[in-house]
């Protein structure tokens, strides 16, 4: 056998090994319908702040209802779509590497929305945009290890984003739409340019 044959088997195998330990089955498009409800949410929250229409309690609570309804169509959309991908490749997001990835970003994403919660009942407004950031991109960073390795660096600009939007309060939403809209969008766009997913 020559050696062409040899680096031919070799990238089946590699493939093969991809395969069973990563999760590619992500749908680039979700990330950009994610993007959009994300900025949708941030346009809807800028309107209510500045109507000058609602008490600070009522405005809150308004606030705090987009910020869910965000929360949920996105993970409906994502699901949906990743399902949709993975059926397709007759994958499964309950395999087992598709099973740890749900896990490990399950973790930071509810310990975050879980002090999201404590601060706002604590009143600590100020500090959610950033709070919600930094754990989102605690758990893409911790994630990436299953998936494609572009999730690590879309982690790591959004960990950046909320401390920054920790440290300076005044551009939370500014913060909060660039990161969870903009860079879905972009990330989305580049993924599904490049893997086609």
């Amino acid at each position: 056998m020559d050696n062409s044959k040899y680096i031919e088997q070799l990238e089946e195998i590699k493939k093969m090994m991809d395969r069973s330990s990563r999760f590619l089955s992500l749908s680039g498009f979700s990330g950009v319908i994610i993007g959009i409800l994300a900025l949708a949410g941030a346009g809807m929250a800028r309107y209510l702040i500045h109507s000058q229409e609602y008490g600070t309690l009522v405005l809150k609570k308004y606030l705090f209802l987009i910020a869910a309804g965000v929360l949920i169509l996105s993970l409906l959309t994502a699901w949906f779509l990743t399902e949709r991908k993975a059926r397709q490749k007759n994958e499964s997001i309950w395999s087992g590497v598709g099973l740890r990835l749900l896990i490990n970003l399950a973790v930071p994403l509810l310990t975050g929305g879980l002090f999201s919660l404590a601060l706002f009942q604590y009143q600590l407004f100020f500090l959610i945009p950033g709070t919600m950031l930094c754990f989102y991109g605690l758990g893409l960073i911790n994630v990436s290890k299953f998936t494609f390795d572009e999730l690590r660096q879309l982690g790591y600009t959004e960990l950046l984003l909320g401390i920054i939007a920790i440290f300076i309060p005044s551009l939370n939403l500014i913060l909060w739409a660039a990161g969870f809209g903009i860079l879905h969008i972009v990330y989305g766009i580049y993924m599904q340019v490049k893997y086609g997913k």
